[in-house]
This record gives structure tokens, C-alpha cells and sequence, in this order.
């Protein structure tokens, strides 16, 4: 049985793994998020190793890797990204956090629901009290909200008080996307384009020439060039050219996960020709789940 300075290092092991994507951790990186000697923390990863816990990686840019038996032993699934669970706090996406275990200790009628929600990253990032959504789930599709009532350190996991369970609605993109897409040129100045975003109150927008989409302007692209004096630019000299699509058929809440993967609030939905139809945003979809505004 593990000891609870051992579960701790082991916690953080993998949290640090993971957020490292895959790379090797440094003893001193887990000692300085414990806030431990580092030489404590060597000597119990020779015991985690004998333990089949850990594995140490050889070399200058070495360290140790947690191993699946370190998953299982922690009670977490040894999941990739294609299948993360994302949490969000008071509505904004924790995007070092994710979600491997969610069971609902009592359901003795839906106001009285709880639920013990098993956290992969730094729990300290929430405090009791604090609203939190989790989802969507990747086989069910069910998003989780609810108040933070309880918090453990030791197995990272929150206790909620659940105030709603919601079910994705099994719609397709181009049933929820705003049609009469607003498009910029790339040509224009960014403060006629600033002008064009605040005019129609939306975030960004596409850029379109010749009827294909070259990248993506929103208002934080203009802030930034504002704040770097660069307000005398052209919209394709700001624009992302990083442009994110999805097919009219994809179901929302595939949509949901490409957003949360590719760290983006908006996607452009466009046709079997690649021709842009319309735009859906993170708080589209929210909205439509939650039937709030």
C-alpha cells in the first residue's frame, strides 16, 4: 500500500506528464510543485520503481514516466488526448485539467445528486464553492454541472453538489451554426474591420477572398496590434492563417471536442466543397445544451 507522500508524488508525476505531452519529468519539477527536497523525492521513486510505478529515463533530458500500473493503481484511466474530459471553472475552459472518473455517490431525486469527480492536473486550481461544468463525456455525451462542495488533495478528486445533467441534443452543425456569415477582405484596414466586428457584436470573423476562406481575425488579434502600435495594418497582415473547419454533418458534439483539442472558441462550417455556410462558437453550442443565453 502506497503511502500518502507516495500517492502524492505519483499525482504529480502524472500530472506533469501530461501536460508535458508525453515528455520525461525531472525529479526537481515534482520537488518544486510539492514543495519537497528533491532528494526526498529521488529516494521514493526508487521505491515507486520497485513498485512497477515508475520508469526512469536515461540521459541529460531524462527523468521518469509513469507507467500504466501507475494509472490503475491511482484509479485513472491511462488516456490520450483524443479522449480527454474537459472541466471548466465559473465558465472558463481549465485547459491543463481533465477529467478521468466522474460516478454520483447518491441520486436519491435531482436536486440531492452528487457527484466524486476524478481530476487529472493541479486540483488547488479550484477552490470549494466554485462552479464547475465537466463534459462532454466521450460515450455518453453528458455534461455535468454543479457547485465544488469537497475537495481531496491526496486522490485529486472534487465532490459536487450537481446542479444539472445534460444530454448533447444528436444535432448536426448546420442545424445550430449562424447562417449570413460575416466575412472580412483581407485587404481592408483593421480598424474598418474593428468597426464591422463591433457593428454586428461578434468575437471575430472570417477572412475571405475570392469566395475561400485565408484565415480568421478577431477582436484580440486587433487588440494586440493596437497595443504593439501597428494600428496602420492590413487584416491579412494580422489575421491567423491557422483556419479551423468543420462539415456541415458533423454532429455538435464532435464539434465540442475538436474546439476543446485545438484550443479555439469558434469554427467556420463549410460545405462538401470546402465553401464557407455559416460560423459556430463555443457559447452557441453551450447555450444550445444548457437552453440558456
Amino acid at each position: 500500500m502506497l503511502t500518502s507522500v507516495q500517492k502524492e508524488i505519483l499525482q504529480s508525476l502524472i500530472n506533469l506528464y501530461r501536460k508535458s505531452e508525453g515528455s520525461s519529468v525531472k525529479g526537481e519539477e515534482i520537488a518544486e510543485i510539492m514543495n519537497r527536497n528533491p532528494g526526498t523525492i529521488r529516494n521514493q521513486m526508487q521505491a515507486l520503481r520497485s513498485l512497477g510505478l515508475v520508469k526512469g529515463v536515461p540521459g541529460p533530458r531524462g527523468g521518469y514516466k509513469p507507467t500504466v500500473k501507475a494509472y490503475h493503481t491511482l484509479n485513472i484511466g491511462a488516456t490520450d488526448s483524443e479522449t480527454q474530459v474537459p472541466i471548466y471553472k465559473q465558465g472558463k475552459l481549465m485547459g491543463d485539467m481533465t477529467v478521468a472518473k466522474i460516478e454520483f455517490t447518491s441520486i436519491p431525486h435531482p436536486g440531492e445528486c452528487e457527484a466524486a469527480i476524478k481530476v487529472i492536473g493541479d486540483l488547488k486550481q479550484i477552490d470549494l464553492g466554485e462552479e464547475v461544468r465537466i463534459g462532454p463525456t466521450p460515450v455518453n455525451k453528458l455534461i455535468v454541472s454543479g457547485v465544488v462542495v469537497g475537495r481531496d488533495d491526496m486522490d485529486n478528486i472534487l465532490l459536487l453538489d450537481t446542479t444539472g445533467i445534460q444530454s448533447i441534443p444528436h444535432l448536426k452543425v448546420i442545424e445550430t451554426a449562424t447562417r449570413g456569415l460575416i466575412t472580412l477582405n483581407p485587404s481592408m484596414s483593421i480598424k474598418d474591420a474593428a468597426k464591422v466586428l463591433s457593428d454586428k457584436d461578434i468575437e471575430g470573423a472570417p477572412v475571405v477572398q475570392d469566395k475561400n476562406i485565408v484565415g480568421v481575425l478577431t477582436l484580440s488579434d486587433i487588440t494586440k496590434a493596437i497595443a504593439e502600435e501597428k494600428e496602420g495594418l492590413k487584416v491579412n497582415e494580422v489575421m491567423s492563417r491557422t483556419i479551423i473547419t468543420v462539415e456541415k454533418d458533423v454532429m455538435i458534439a464532435d464539434a465540442i471536442e475538436i474546439m476543446n483539442k485545438r484550443k479555439v472558441g469558434r469554427l467556420i462550417v463549410v460545405n462538401d466543397k470546402g465553401l464557407p455556410l455559416g460560423i459556430i462558437t463555443r457559447t452557441d453550442l453551450l447555450s444550445k445544451i444548457t437552453a440558456i443565453e
